[in-house]
């Protein structure tokens, strides 16, 4: 879920940096940093906070030179600490070196009790630093070679971005769940980012996705990088990217975000038919899904909830209780709007299932008559493993409760989902996907 993002031979590298992270906070909230080197010396600020609470115009004047990595943090491994904030960078027998991932290796335990047996000392609690010590121990020659050595070790789904000295290395596991993308910047150089909205930001022009299991190479000084496809393709993006995660003027894999959640709501509508006054979306991000229903079903589109957009996407906020209160805080529904009306409610998922009750609990306040609730995804059953803050099946709460008594959780007058197949109708059946909280099927063992 994290965000990272490469410049690579581009006059303030470190600044363009900043503008796609920036693009990308939607993506992870806790902490935000960035390396860049500059002949040869790599430089790293990094902290807690928002990008922007991180930067300022002094720190990014201090940090100079033409090739940059950057990351924005969604905590799935580790701890919410400043230690814990990427990029790491270290000092190994080859040199500098600074790394930023996003995914989550799901060996990460079983690497790391074997690397400190065998004396290694561990700076921070992230899954990330097992890469740093198994290059550091690798003996090749090269930090490629070393590189590949030390993937074959690690399983799990993850973007890496690996600066070096004079080189920057995009690697995707061969699934490629996460999603990241390569573009090229008007002065001539790359842009590597997990969305491709940091592109329109910073005024980059698209080139392509990374290919599942592909290793880009790209050197200081020349104009062209080296593709090398390390491990055989096995593709299965994440679903949730087209639901939730991604920014809906992204674009992953050749489709549009916005135009996917939109098919979303109008096989929703198809499949659920209902009389109501209009359609509400929850902000912002069943947004999309909401209009294709509105405009399936041929019932009115209403904004009738208000979102305050100072308070962070309640999701991916690490504490039970900060969820609970930034509900309230997020979200107001207009009475005069909504008193004595029958409405659709369209939201991209239910989860814990926290949100949707305050939400209808919000909406009954405000006068709404009925309230049918409708999803724009499948019911959330299973952990996720590769990048997902949803690690037992307590916290799922469509794991342990059918339909119906999720219905009667939330206070809703009725409650439909998308099936699993009505939601690969939506994406494309053209190819897997990864579906792992919805059927379970842990495909990277």
């Amino acid at each position: 879920m994290c965000a990272i993002v490469g410049i690579i031979n581009s006059k303030d590298a470190a600044k363009t940096a900043y503008y796609a992270l920036f693009s990308m906070q939607h993506r992870g909230q806790e902490a935000s940093g960035i390396s860049v080197c500059n002949d040869g010396e790599i430089s790293t600020h990094k902290g807690n906070g928002l990008v922007t609470e991180v930067f300022n115009e002094e720190i990014l004047s201090s940090l100079k030179g033409d090739m940059a990595i950057g990351h924005n943090r969604y905590a799935t491994a580790g701890k919410n600490s400043g230690r814990d904030a990427q990029p790491i960078a270290a000092n190994y027998a080859l040199g500098q070196i600074s790394i930023v991932h996003n995914g989550n290796l799901v060996n990460k335990d079983e690497v790391r009790d074997e690397l400190i047996k065998d004396g290694a000392i561990f700076q921070t609690n992230m899954d990330t630093e097992n890469i740093i010590h198994l290059i550091a121990r690798n003996h090749g020659e090269h930090l490629q070679d070393r590189l590949v050595a030390s993937l074959d070790k690690i399983k799990g789904a993850y973007c890496l971005l690996v600066q070096s000295r004079h080189k920057t290395f995009a690697i995707r596991d061969r699934w490629g769940v996460r999603p990241l993308s390569l573009g090229r910047l008007k002065d001539g150089g790359y842009i590597v980012a997990s969305e491709t909205c940091a592109f329109d930001l910073v005024g980059a022009t698209f080139i392509r996705d990374v290919r599942p299991g592909e290793m880009i190479v790209f050197e200081h000084g020349k104009s062209e990088f080296q593709s090398l496809q390390i491990f055989e393709p096995e593709p299965r993006i994440c679903a949730f990217e087209y639901i939730y995660f991604a920014r809906p003027d992204s674009v992953i894999e050749g489709k549009s975000v916005y135009e996917v959640r939109k098919k979303m709501g109008e096989v929703l509508a198809r499949k659920s038919k209902v009389k109501a006054d209009f359609v509400v979306p929850v902000p912002d991000s069943g947004v999309p899904a909401a209009l294709g229903y509105a405009n399936e079903s041929k019932i009115p589109f209403e904004l009738a909830i208000t979102r305050n957009h100072y308070v962070g996407r309640t999701f991916i906020e690490p504490s039970q209780e900060m969820r609970n209160l930034k509900v309230k805080l997020k979200l107001n529904p207009m009475s005069s709007v909504l008193a004595g009306k029958s409405i659709v409610v369209i939201d991209d998922s239910i989860v814990r299932g926290t949100t949707s009750k305050k939400v209808v609990d919000l909406l009954r306040h405000a006068g709404a008559k009925e309230i049918h609730f409708r999803v724009a995804c499948p019911e959330l059953k299973y952990p996720e493993r590769y990048g997902i803050d949803t690690p037992s099946f307590e916290e799922l709460i469509s794991a342990k409760k059918s339909v119906e008594e999720v219905r009667e959780y939330i206070g809703a007058d009725s409650l439909e989902f998308l099936s699993i197949n009505e939601l690969k109708e939506s994406i494309g059946n053209e190819r897997k996907y990864s579906l792992v909280s919805f059927d379970g099927d842990y495909f990277i063992k």
